[in-house]
């Protein structure tokens, strides 16, 4: 089912809106990335669509559902996010942090029962992860850590992952593998999977569709291609000092 912006307005309480009338789509099976300078929104509009924060106006829709107006237990059922935030992880084990995704579908109890155990399983190896299950979460690496991450949210067995900066303090390489996980994931498992990030030449490489937020509050949607033969690129983020080369699909040194 397909995530629907409508009308969509996003800000901080008692302070001007951060960004006004969002129309977006995202579809199932698709890797979405959302682009944009600091300072344009991207995490407010995320958190927002999370329910995180209320909206100002306008919804966000998950096929006909309103995500507003779900109580917090059946959000949580469907919508699953990882944010830019470190996590404390304590003494848990990766699959112990994997296994706490699952507490939406337990009830009170919380007690996991082997339906629960066998979607924890299913989330580790769905990110790669099976063989860090027994180790503490505070002895992995960033990229590690990442990918357990990512496992709880799968947990939640969710149809829209939203993610917040995953690829923040990971090194190249790290970048690279968890941004093509988040592709791999959204086909395999059919889900709407909507990613922030800074790096840009990465996402025009493996986004589907691009969500671009720009520098005065404008809010575009395309393809990678579409949005680079359109200009729209470099007019989200030229400076004085950087343009973007369309040709090249990169930045450059003005």
């Amino acid at each position: 089912m397909t995530l629907a912006l409508r009308g969509l307005t996003v800000g901080h309480r008692r302070a001007p809106a951060v960004l006004s009338g969002v129309d977006l789509d995202a579809a199932p099976g698709e890797l979405t990335v959302l682009l944009g300078p600091n300072g344009a929104g991207k995490s407010t509009l995320l958190r927002t669509v999370a329910c995180l924060l209320p909206a100002a106006a306008g919804s966000a829709r998950l096929g006909a559902t309103d995500l507003a107006a779900l109580a917090p237990a059946q959000r949580a059922r469907r919508v699953a996010v990882v944010l830019t935030e470190r996590v404390d992880p304590g003494l848990l084990t990766a699959r112990e942090l994997a296994a706490l995704g699952r507490h939406p579908h337990t009830g009170a109890h919380g007690t996991l029962r082997a339906t629960d155990h066998a979607a924890v399983d299913d989330a580790l190896a769905a990110v790669r992860a099976e063989h860090l299950a027994g180790r503490r979460v505070a002895h992995l690496s960033d990229g590690e850590r990442q990918r357990v991450l990512i496992a709880r949210a799968l947990a939640q067995a969710p149809d829209l992952l939203l993610l917040d900066e995953p690829t923040a303090f990971l090194d190249a390489p790290s970048r690279v593998a968890v941004t093509g996980l988040l592709r791999r994931l959204a086909r395999e498992r059919g889900i709407v999977v909507v990613a922030s990030t800074h790096d840009v030449e990465l996402a025009l490489r493996v986004a589907d569709r691009v969500w671009l937020l720009d520098r005065d509050g404008g809010v575009g949607t395309g393809t990678p291609a579409e949005l680079v033969a359109a200009g729209a690129l470099g007019r989200a983020f030229d400076s004085d000092e950087l343009r973007f080369d369309a040709d090249a699909g990169t930045f450059v040194m003005r």
